[in-house]
């Protein structure tokens, strides 16, 4: 074999960002030596494995893009060399990129990674954001080891670990007119003004959820922004649809919020990890699923509300609707 690990790890850096000095930047090396790993793998497989543009980056051949994946699993079976060895005294060592999407980012990921890092302190672990899509698609492109994610139109080729079931629930302000309720039904929201989060995935589901009543939504703003809608629908601007429970039931506003649960529509959305089927999950990523079972018992997820314990605000009459 007549190329380095390193030399691998510069040309999987340009497959992934398209471009030398990006790739230069991300693994803290001269554009020249990014230059000189692509062109001396080139050479030993005889294959071109970018197409250059001229100020314009790069892109990936065919045989590129099948040697990206193969660099990728081989960088993979070489870690592996190393949890061999942890194997021997129970050791979880390594590296770990877990992919999670904006709503759960600020709730669940923090607690998550502190945790384990405390649990396991030679463990790397980063975090990647995104939307739903962009999250799945990173786990396709092996850009991150694990996802945390729903179980929406999951590709064949993912492995799907379920954690916990998630309902859906409206968000309205505290003068909300039915705010003191316990629960309420969708179809009695269809005329008032509706704030749409406005991400791939979440957008379609909760649009679809007015379908199965038979109704459309009065939607009257969308935003990409969770922070956003809380305090749009604390102002008393219009209702929200979400089902992740943040603990903190005041928008960034400061004004309150009020939860309240659906009874027309009962179905509830898979959460948990994702993983790429044709890649066996190293050492590290089983420790962490391992961790996030154990974190998530009983459903309870770090950083939102369990749904039996959602309640009207303080001092206001309950009603049942």
């Amino acid at each position: 074999m007549r190329f380095t690990l390193r030399q691998l790890s510069y040309f999987i850096a340009a497959g992934e960002t398209l471009s030398v000095t990006k790739a230069a930047e991300q693994v803290n090396i001269s554009q020249p030596s990014i230059s000189a790993a692509i062109s001396h793998l080139e050479t030993e497989f005889n294959v071109q494995l970018f197409l250059r543009h001229h100020a314009q980056g790069l892109s990936l051949t065919p045989a590129g893009t099948r040697l990206l994946r193969a660099a990728k699993e081989s960088l993979r079976t070489a870690a592996e060399l190393y949890e061999v060895a942890n194997d021997v005294n129970d050791h979880i060592s390594g590296a770990l990129n877990v992919g999670t999407f904006f709503t759960f980012a600020p709730l669940i990921a923090p607690e998550l990674w502190a945790g384990f890092s405390r649990r396991h302190t030679d463990a790397r672990m980063t975090l990647t954001e995104g939307s739903e899509a962009e999250i799945i698609e990173a786990l396709r492109l092996a850009r991150i080891d694990l996802a945390l994610t729903y179980n929406l139109n999951m590709p064949p080729d993912v492995d799907f670990i379920e954690l916990a079931q998630l309902k859906t629930y409206v968000l309205v302000g505290a003068d909300h007119r039915f705010a003191a309720r316990r629960s309420i039904r969708l179809a009695e929201l269809i005329d008032d003004p509706f704030i749409l989060i406005d991400l791939p995935l979440t957008r379609d589901y909760f649009l679809g959820l007015f379908r199965q009543i038979g109704g459309t939504p009065h939607v009257i703003m969308e935003t990409k922004s969770i922070a956003s809608l809380r305090s749009y629908v604390a102002a008393g601007i219009g209702y929200g649809m979400m089902t992740v429970r943040p603990l903190n039931m005041r928008a960034e506003n400061g004004l309150p919020l009020v939860y309240l649960p659906l009874e027309d529509v009962t179905h509830s959305l898979s959460f948990g990890i994702a993983s790429l089927a044709e890649i066996r999950r190293s050492r590290v990523a089983e420790a962490f699923i391992a961790h996030c079972r154990e974190v998530m018992a009983d459903g309870n997820l770090p950083g939102m509300l369990p749904l039996d314990s959602l309640r009207a605000p303080e001092g206001a009459a309950l009603q049942t609707s």
